[in-house]
C-alpha cells in the first residue's frame, strides 16, 4: 500500500506526486484516461506556452480576484522556477516577443516523457484507467479497489475538454457549498453571422484593440462561422462573459481626426468600401465587420472606427473552453490546501477556484499549486 495517492496525472498531479516522492513517501497516482497528461499534450500542438516573462507583480495580477490566495504559491515557484524546472528536464526554452516562454522544439511530449523518467526514479507508480469515486474507492479495469493511504491528493481538473479527463465528475464528492459553480474562461463567442460574412471566416483580425469593461488588449483573433475565436479574445473573455460589451478599435494608430481628415481626402463620390480601402487601408476583414455591425452607416463613420460594439449571442459551450473559472472554493481548503472537512486530504491545480488567462498563466499555478500541496501533503506525513 502507497503512502500516498495522488488523483489526475495532470501537471498539478504530477507535481505533487514528485513532491510527495522527494520526501521519501510510496507514491501512486490514479488517473482515469489510458494516458497521463492529455490536456498538456493537446495544448502542446500549438506550442507548449510554459509561463510568462514579465515583472511579478503585473504576473500575479493576470490571477484577479484570486491573485492574494495564490501568491504565496506563486512566490514560491513563479515564471523563473517553471523555466528552470523545463530545462532540468532537458528542454531548452526560449522568451518570445509578447513575454511568452515556450521550449525551444515547442511541444509538451519531450518534457512529459523526460517528467514521467524522473518520477519513475523516484519510484512513483502510474496506474491509468483508474478513476476516483470518493473516499479510497477507485475503479480499475479489474473492479474497485479500496485505498488506505495516509494522504491522499486530489488533482482532478476542472470542467472543460471532457474527452481529455477534465470532466468535473469529483464535484459529486463535494457538498455544493464547497464548489462555486463552473463557467468557462479563455473561451470563444457565437455570432449568427450574416450571410456575407462567410467568406471571412478563418481569417485573422489582426492590429485591433478589443475592449470589454475595464480590460484592454491590443491583440489580434479569428471569425470563424461559430463567432469570434482567438487569443484576444479569450484576453477579454472573463469580462464578457460576466456582461461586459465588446468594442473594436480597428484603427489603434490613428485618432477619430486622424481618420476623419483621411477619409475627406478621397473624391466625395467614391464608395465607403473604397474610402475605407485606399483612404485608411483598412482590409477587407475590417471593413466586412463594419458592414455587419454599423448599419445602418452614419455620416461620420470615423468614431464606429475606433469603438465599433460587437454584439454576440454568449460564450460558446462550457466544455469547449480552454479552461474554467469556478471549482473547490478556497474557503473549504486551509493553507496549506488540505480539506477542512476531511483531514489528510489535499487539492491542487484547475479543480481549484480561480482563473487566469492563456499566455502561461494557466499552466504556471497548476504546476504551484501542486508543488504547494504536494509539500505540505508531506510534511502532514512526516511531521
Amino acid at each position: 500500500m502507497s503512502d500516498a495517492l495522488v488523483i489526475g496525472a495532470g501537471p498539478a498531479g504530477l507535481m505533487a506526486a514528485e513532491e510527495l516522492a522527494r520526501a521519501g513517501l510510496s507514491v501512486t497516482i490514479a488517473e482515469a484516461k489510458p494516458s497521463p497528461a492529455r490536456k498538456l499534450l493537446m495544448a502542446g500542438k500549438s506550442g507548449l506556452n510554459l509561463t510568462k516573462d514579465e515583472p511579478f507583480e503585473t504576473f500575479l495580477a493576470a490571477y484577479g480576484n484570486r491573485a492574494t490566495v495564490l501568491r504565496p504559491m506563486l512566490e514560491a515557484f513563479g515564471p523563473e522556477d517553471v523555466k528552470a524546472w523545463a530545462e532540468d528536464l532537458g528542454q531548452v526554452v526560449f522568451t518570445g516577443s509578447s513575454g511568452r516562454v515556450f521550449p525551444r522544439v515547442m511541444k509538451a511530449s519531450p518534457l512529459l516523457r523526460a517528467w514521467l523518467r524522473r518520477l519513475d526514479r523516484l519510484g512513483v507508480t502510474l496506474k491509468t484507467r483508474w478513476r476516483w469515486q470518493g473516499g479510497g474507492n477507485v475503479d480499475t479495469p479489474d473492479g474497485r479497489v479500496t485505498l488506505a493511504p495516509r494522504v491522499t491528493l486530489l488533482a482532478c481538473g476542472g470542467a472543460s475538454w471532457a474527452r481529455l479527463g477534465s470532466d468535473g465528475a469529483w464535484t459529486r464528492q463535494f457538498a455544493p457549498g464547497d464548489l462555486a459553480s463552473f463557467r468557462p474562461a479563455n473561451m470563444g463567442f457565437v455570432i449568427d453571422w450574416s450571410d456575407h460574412m462567410a467568406r471571412h471566416f478563418g481569417a485573422p483580425v489582426k492590429n485591433v484593440v478589443l475592449k470589454a469593461g475595464e480590460t484592454e488588449v491590443r491583440a489580434e483573433f479569428t471569425l470563424s462561422s461559430r463567432g469570434l475565436e482567438g487569443g484576444g479574445i479569450y484576453a477579454v473573455s472573463r469580462a464578457m462573459r460576466d456582461g461586459a460589451p465588446l468594442t473594436l478599435d480597428l484603427l489603434p494608430d490613428l485618432s477619430v481626426d486622424s481618420i476623419r481628415a483621411r477619409l475627406n481626402t478621397r473624391p466625395p463620390k467614391e464608395s465607403l468600401s473604397n474610402r475605407l480601402r485606399k483612404g485608411l487601408r483598412l482590409d477587407p476583414v475590417k471593413q466586412a465587420l463594419v458592414m455587419e455591425f454599423a448599419r445602418p452607416l452614419p455620416t461620420d463613420i470615423a468614431p464606429l472606427l475606433k469603438g465599433l460594439p460587437v454584439p454576440h449571442l454568449g460564450p460558446r459551450p462550457l466544455d469547449e473552453a480552454i479552461s474554467t473559472a469556478g471549482g473547490l472554493r478556497f474557503e473549504a481548503l486551509d493553507d496549506g490546501l488540505m480539506l477542512r472537512r476531511q483531514p489528510g486530504v489535499f487539492a491542487c491545480g484547475e479543480m481549484l477556484d480561480w482563473e487566469a488567462p492563456t499566455g502561461g498563466y494557466l499552466l504556471t499555478a497548476c504546476l504551484a499549486t501542486g508543488r504547494w500541496a504536494g509539500r505540505h501533503a508531506a510534511a502532514f506525513v512526516t511531521g
